[in-house]
């Protein structure tokens, strides 16, 4: 039995019993972790707004023999105000942490993964910025992550190379050429765009308007990291009603 402290984010929350919650964070040192915080649904918690999903946090946990760990203090990093003020940032928010509650495991740290959400987290946040293509790179920079970064350049099935690539399909590896075409569509537009947050041009992408192609690969993005985690998700979808 001991007490761990840790920064991270909050994923999710669930009741338990009357009073407590169950809070669900990805860490910087422990991974994924699942504690206990007594009493915060009471009025006048010591917690307050502090453990809600989005919110960064550095934790002091106590750690006992059982599979749940305790909070024991919690102190806010950032809150990310802008997010929970607007809808289309919130949706964002919560599938990047739907997808980082998928691909993290319990006790397994994934810095990487981590740092990502953080400054996806404040770009989100920054009211300046138009927040469309936020959560589709942060699913692209997180297949990247896992692995499994889409084949931009030539024909993912045949490995054609110099041929126009006209459809995305990640089960088949990324783009396709004519004669292999399957699953979605791909303009030259949406092509340049995911070349462009895959090799380094995230920040330009993000600064301004949405380019061309943008909710093209908002779509595709979003069933990309779908078929990896073999699920829909829920955020995503329940918002656009399908």
């Amino acid at each position: 039995m001991s007490l761990i402290r840790d920064d991270g984010v909050i994923l999710r929350t669930y009741r338990l019993g009357e009073a407590d919650r169950i809070v669900v964070a990805l860490t910087k040192e422990h991974g994924k972790v699942r504690a206990v915080a007594k009493g915060v649904r009471k009025t006048g918690s010591k917690f307050g707004s502090r453990l809600e999903p989005l919110t960064h946090v550095a934790l002091l946990l106590w750690r006992g023999r059982g599979d749940l760990d305790t909070v024991n203090q919690v102190e806010v990093i950032e809150q990310h105000w802008k997010i929970r003020e607007d809808l289309d940032r919130m949706t964002a928010g919560m599938a990047m942490l739907e997808v980082v509650d998928q691909v993290s495991q319990e006790g397994h740290p994934d810095p990487a993964i981590l740092e990502t959400l953080v400054r996806a987290l404040r770009v989100l946040d920054d009211a300046t910025r138009n927040p469309t293509l936020v959560a589709p790179s942060f699913f692209l920079r997180a297949l990247e992550l896992e692995g499994t970064m889409p084949v931009l350049d030539v024909c993912a099935s045949c490995g054609a190379d110099g041929v126009e690539l006209v459809a995305f399909d990640l089960s088949q590896g990324g783009t396709l050429c004519r004669s292999c075409r399957r699953g979605r569509p791909l303009s030259a537009d949406a092509l340049v765009l995911l070349r462009r947050i895959l090799r380094g041009d995230l920040g330009a992408v993000l600064a301004g308007e949405p380019p061309a192609g943008s909710d093209e690969v908002s779509i595709l993005a979003t069933e990309a990291i779908e078929i990896h985690l073999d699920r829909r998700l829920r955020s995503v979808r329940s918002v656009a009603g399908i």
